[in-house]
C-alpha cells in the first residue's frame, strides 16, 4: 500500500498571536538568519502577504523573495514586517 503525502504549510496553523509568538521565539532562539527570515515569511503569509506589503510599503514580490528560504532581508525590512504583524525585534508581542 502506498501512502500519499500532502504538503504541510505551517502558515495554516498560525491563527493566533500566541501561536505566532511561540513560532517566532523558536526561530529567534536558533540565531540562524535564514531560518528567521523564512519564519517571518511564514507569518507574513499567515497574516496575508498583500496586507503586509500594504502596511510596510514594500512590494509583495520583494517580500516573498526576501522572506524565502534563500532570502536575505535587510534589517529595515525585518523591522517593518515585525511591526506590521504586531511584534517587535525581540520576537515578543508588542505592547
Amino acid at each position: 500500500m502506498v501512502e500519499k503525502l500532502i504538503p504541510y504549510d505551517p502558515a495554516e496553523d498560525l491563527t493566533t498571536d500566541e501561536a505566532i509568538e511561540v513560532f517566532l521565539a523558536d526561530a529567534f532562539e536558533t540565531g540562524d538568519a535564514r531560518y528567521i527570515a523564512r519564519a517571518l515569511g511564514v507569518v507574513a503569509r499567515a497574516k496575508g502577504m498583500t496586507k503586509i506589503a500594504r502596511e510596510t510599503g514594500l512590494a509583495r514580490e520583494q517580500l516573498y523573495r526576501s522572506l524565502s528560504e534563500n532570502g536575505n532581508p535587510t534589517l529595515e525590512t525585518t523591522i517593518a514586517v515585525l511591526k506590521a504583524i504586531g511584534f517587535q525585534i525581540s520576537g515578543k508581542r508588542a505592547a
